[in-house]
């Protein structure tokens, strides 16, 4: 991850689709997150699953070309009932992570229950309620067309949030195992 020793730091937020895909970019100057910009890739009227994969590789890649971002953050298809949705949106996150990684930006994955908890205290939340909380935070007003990047804004919130976390880097969890094997000094 990138340091916010330096005086600022972007993050890209992206929340892949198949059909709609949402991104939203932040600035960290010193400690303070500040709104730069939303917006969806609308892929619905794209037939063809290759054409939407690279509308996805080329429009992320304009988004990291006009904000150059230190960092992205993408919400990851963790688990889900149907394995062929699954495996569409994972093809949709891979063209977003090809247009990052060709242009050097690091990338951090987060499970959508994460970063909703990490905004709204809920991981259920809705994206209404994910909006009105950004809206407080950033303050910004967030329009009803980019509901569907509101999730992107809150997966790049959510990175900020770990990499200023006091806690980041700690290893959580774990057994008694483990932790005798990490720390045999401590043990008597």
């Amino acid at each position: 991850m990138a340091s916010l020793q330096k005086n600022t730091t972007t993050i890209l937020g992206i929340d892949p689709g198949t059909n709609i895909l949402g991104f939203g970019v932040i600035r960290i100057v010193g400690k303070t997150p500040q709104y730069v910009d939303m917006g969806v890739i609308d892929l619905r009227k794209e037939k063809n699953a290759y054409d939407k994969l690279r509308r996805i590789y080329y429009g992320v890649g304009t988004v990291c070309d006009t904000w150059s971002p230190d960092e992205m953050a993408l919400e990851s298809p963790f688990y889900g009932k149907n394995a062929q949705v699954v495996l569409k949106l994972g093809r949709a996150q891979g063209a977003a992570m090809l247009a990052a990684v060709t242009r050097g930006i690091p990338i951090t994955e987060y499970a959508p229950r994460k970063a909703k908890v990490a905004v709204t205290g809920n991981g259920a939340a809705s994206k209404v309620q994910v909006s009105t909380i950004l809206q407080r935070i950033l303050g910004i007003d967030i329009e009803e067309k980019f509901l569907d990047a509101t999730d992107a804004l809150a997966i790049a919130m959510c990175h900020f949030y770990e990499m200023t976390s006091p806690l980041a880097g700690l290893k959580t969890g774990g057994s008694w195992e483990k932790f005798i094997a990490e720390h045999p000094d401590r043990v008597k």
